[in-house]
């Protein structure tokens, strides 16, 4: 007499957590929303200047070679600085959980690949002076990411390291503060 079979189940393995790879959903909305709120009110970005009391910019525009180290790898990758700026902006000061290949650096690649390479870096560019509260406005912008995307990448990669090491250390100026709402006095 033969000995029944028992149905085995197939063992499934537990499922790997999902990843996407160097793209990273909450990346990938910062630069949607940015584009979108770019869109919806064009001359409002165009025509709008620095606010009363905005600092002037710690590195220099034509301060790309310095270091050089830096400067070669944004002349010949660019969008691994770029990437490193958003980075260093969004997430971590120190760089804490970098990858050279991520969103922003995929971003500036694809955005290369139609000639609209600017646009991505005036971006990033309009994002560190209104985190910062930096002089400039988006004419200017655009004209200096169009002219020299590198030396715009690279300004921004040293102000960014700049500032960001101000945060870590407590010495924030006014910048930072929030103003306060209108009061009135008892009567």
């Amino acid at each position: 007499m033969a000995t029944p079979v028992q149905e085995q189940k197939p063992v499934q393995a537990t499922a790997p957590a999902q990843s996407n790879g160097p793209i990273n959903d909450q990346d990938t909305k910062y630069w949607t929303d940015k584009a979108n709120d770019f869109l919806a009110r064009p001359s409002e970005h165009i025509n709008s200047k620095s606010p009363a009391g905005a600092q002037s910019w710690y590195a220099g525009f034509f301060d790309c070679f310095n270091p050089i180290d830096t400067c070669l790898i944004t002349w010949c990758l660019p969008c691994i600085t770029f990437g490193q700026v958003q980075h260093r902006m969004q997430r971590s000061g120190n760089l804490e959980g970098y990858e050279p290949v991520n969103t922003s650096c995929l971003l500036l690649c694809g955005a290369a690949c139609v000639g609209c390479f600017c646009v991505p870096i005036a971006m990033q560019r309009q994002a560190v002076r209104e985190k910062y509260n930096l002089e400039g406005n988006c004419i200017e912008d655009i004209a200096r990411s169009y002219c020299c995307g590198c030396c715009t990448i690279m300004q921004n990669d040293k102000e960014a390291q700049h500032r960001e090491h101000l945060l870590s250390q407590g010495s924030v100026e006014e910048q930072y503060k929030t103003t306060p709402g209108m009061t009135y006095p008892p009567q």
